[in-house]
């Protein structure tokens, strides 16, 4: 018998909804969702008892919990008071009875994290001012005394502005993020319009923190029946990039910092998530300064766009399935001290919206064309409208092999593509989801840091140029080449003719190349050793004569080979058979008949199709096809007999 699995009730349904309902649906856990229909996590889980409503009002959540077993959020800006309510006095539940009476009872649902965890975490300054009292290093802030009107607001950022000097980062302490509510007062001349643009808003001020890079670790709450925390446990630390106050990026580990800093940035976030209650996913984002220091910037009390890379790097414990059983209270051994990732190194990249509804469907298909040796793509789309700046899906890239160095080489082309789509959004001027306040800057990370990144301006190319160079280059090809065909001369191309034809038949994507082994060896062996970090699968080498070609590949590749014999002006082709069936052992040289290019292609297809279903499935067709015609051959031959027959092949 399977084990009983509790009800989920999640207060909100957007993309972090949603992919908790992915790692739920495996695991039979029922999830129901709070939120409008047709929401992300709604699309991914087809519950029957889903309710259709704001994750704010009160009595569409008191509904939710007459469903569930346990409550968490997707969102901290949801009503604690009312989830306060519905933990410790319970929701009223009617039932009706068999003889048609009805009766009430009040139905105590837990909710995790706690609900006085989430009202400290919506007070962005309240927050900061409970790490402080229990010893944890963040930056000096103040509240923010506006007193009555725009006068009085201008006088309270003065107040603060000789307290924490110029500049200094003014922020909403309310119902902010993703940048949102952020200000960056540069100096005293800025203070009226400071005033002007926030004066509306709940405020506070932080003392400016000239970081050289941000870092953000998720952290695993547990805790008894009691309340009491019985554990904390952290996966690794992760860097993440922001532009417009926006994760654009993250890398784990983070690039140019050691072990001893990776550590210390986890414990600093153990400690943090051991001060608030409740059970859960955390994640805690800091900031490294340049003296290696690192002061907590804020918390989230529920899995966190900085922890998506767990999905593929910690397949075993991802930030999601972690929820789950975190929220429950199940032990898992998973849950240990240790979560190791299964990868070497992981980078996420976000795909945000463009200019264009369409303009993040370029990093779609260099997506959907990566076939590497040594980095695995993974995409993740939210099922969310594309707007400017919006969190759209996101991209994780993962490696057995590399460091993060290598991977983030590997990766360029997505970077750059992210960056091309952000550029073209600003330059056209349309609104972001995220909107930068006028004043607002980008805290600025150290010099080193800036001259590596990718998305520092440079005075190279116009957006638009660049744009087409690499969009183009993507939009138009359709697919990476599978297969690499090969030739010692381009005398060689009309026996391969043939061959081509088949490979285009059968829709597999190829490359042509010459490569001679004799008059460039340098271009042959480099083509031979790069193929597979290409995608390449399988590669064809026709040459004649001495027909080195074929073994010489094989001998720098770990790919399958094909080699073709081609006829040349002496020996009809026999020294070529000859010279690339006899290699020696250990260096595996599959060879085809002379100038027999259509087998060495139906060859690769069959190469390819032991891994790709639908290369399978058109070979078995060709099969079939073939064997029809000769069945079809059979039977005319049958009825005409063989002077008909050959009567009809005039």
């Amino acid at each position: 018998m399977a084990p009983f699995r509790p009800t989920l009730g999640v207060l909100g349904g957007g993309q972090l909804g949603r992919m908790l309902c992915e790692a739920a649906g495996p695991l039979g856990i029922p999830v129901i969702v709070l939120d409008a229909e047709g929401s992300p996590a709604k699309q991914a889980n087809g519950h029957p008892s889903h309710v259709t409503g704001s994750f704010k009002d009160p009595e569409k959540i008191r509904d939710l919990a007459r469903k569930s077993d346990y409550l968490t959020v997707e969102i901290e800006h949801v009503d604690a008071d009312v989830l306060e309510e519905i933990s410790t006095e319970g929701v009223e539940v009617v039932e009706t009875r068999e003889d048609g009476t009805q009766a009430s009872w009040m139905k105590k649902v837990p909710v995790h994290p706690a609900p006085r965890t989430l009202k400290l975490i919506q007070d962005k300054f309240l927050q900061k001012e409970h790490l402080r009292d229990h010893g944890v290093p963040i930056s000096e802030q103040h509240a923010v005394e506006s007193g009555e009107g725009q006068e009085g607001m201008v006088k309270g950022l003065r107040r603060v502005g000789e307290k924490l000097g110029f500049p200094f980062m003014l922020k909403a302490r309310n119902g902010s993020y993703d940048g949102r509510g952020n200000y960056v007062v540069k100096t005293a001349e800025d203070v009226e319009a400071a005033a002007k643009e926030m004066k509306e808003l709940n405020l506070y001020a932080e003392k400016w923190v000239p970081f050289k890079m941000e870092l953000s670790a998720m952290v695993i709450r547990l805790e008894d029946e009691r309340g009491d925390n019985v554990s904390t446990v952290a996966y690794p630390c992760v860097e993440t990039v922001h532009e417009e106050s926006i994760c654009v990026r993250t890398y784990m580990p983070p690039r140019d910092v050691g072990n001893q800093i990776q550590e210390k940035a986890k414990n600093i976030a153990k400690q943090v998530i051991e001060t608030v209650w409740g059970r859960g996913v955390f994640a805690v984002e800091m900031f490294l300064l340049e003296d290696d220091t690192i002061l907590v910037n804020e918390i989230a009390p529920r899995p966190h766009n900085s922890g998506h890379y767990t999905i593929e790097a910690v397949p075993q414990m991802s930030q999601y399935k972690a929820q789950l059983y975190a929220v429950f209270g199940l032990t898992h051994p998973g849950l240990s001290p240790n979560l190791i990732p299964r990868v070497s190194s992981a980078m996420m990249v976000n795909i945000l919206g463009g200019k264009d509804a369409e303009s993040h469907l370029p990093l779609l298909t260099l997506a959907d064309a990566s076939f590497e040796e040594n980095m695995d793509v993974h995409v993740h789309m939210y099922g969310k409208e594309s707007k400017p700046s919006r969190k759209i899906g996101h991209i994780t890239l993962v490696s057995t092999s590399l460091d993060i160095e290598g991977l983030e080489r590997k990766a360029t082309e997505y970077v750059e593509m992210a960056d091309l789509i952000a550029a073209e959004r600003r330059d056209s001027g349309s609104k972001s989801m995220r909107p930068i306040a006028a004043g607002r800057t980008i805290t600025p990370k150290s010099t080193t840091l800036i001259a590596r990144s990718t998305t520092q301006k440079k005075q190279e190319k116009p957006v638009e140029e660049k744009k087409s160079a690499i969009f183009g280059q993507h939009i138009q090809k359709k697919a990476a080449p599978l297969v690499a065909v090969t030739m010692g001369s381009d005398s060689d191309l009309k026996v391969l003719a043939a061959g081509l034809k088949i490979l285009d038949d059968f829709k597999v994507p190829y490359e042509e190349n010459i490569t001679s082994a004799h008059r460039t060896p340098d271009r042959m062996s480099n083509f031979a050793r790069d193929a597979a970090g290409r995608g390449i699968k399988v590669i064809i080498a026709a040459a004649g004569g001495a027909a080195h070609l074929p073994g010489m590949v094989a001998s720098h590749t770990p790919l399958p080979v094909i080699g073709i014999p081609v006829k040349a002006t002496h020996l009809d082709g026999q020294d070529s058979l000859l010279s690339i069936v006899q290699m020696p052992r250990g260096v595996p040289c599959a060879t085809v008949g002379i100038n027999n290019s259509t087998n060495a292609a139906l060859l690769a297809i069959r190469i390819l199709g032991a891994s790709m279903p639908e290369f399978s499935r058109k070979m078995h067709n060709y099969q079939l096809d073939m064997e029809n015609a000769v069945e079809e051959k059979a039977g005319r031959l049958q009825r005409l007999g063989y002077k008909g027959y050959l009567e009809g092949m005039k």
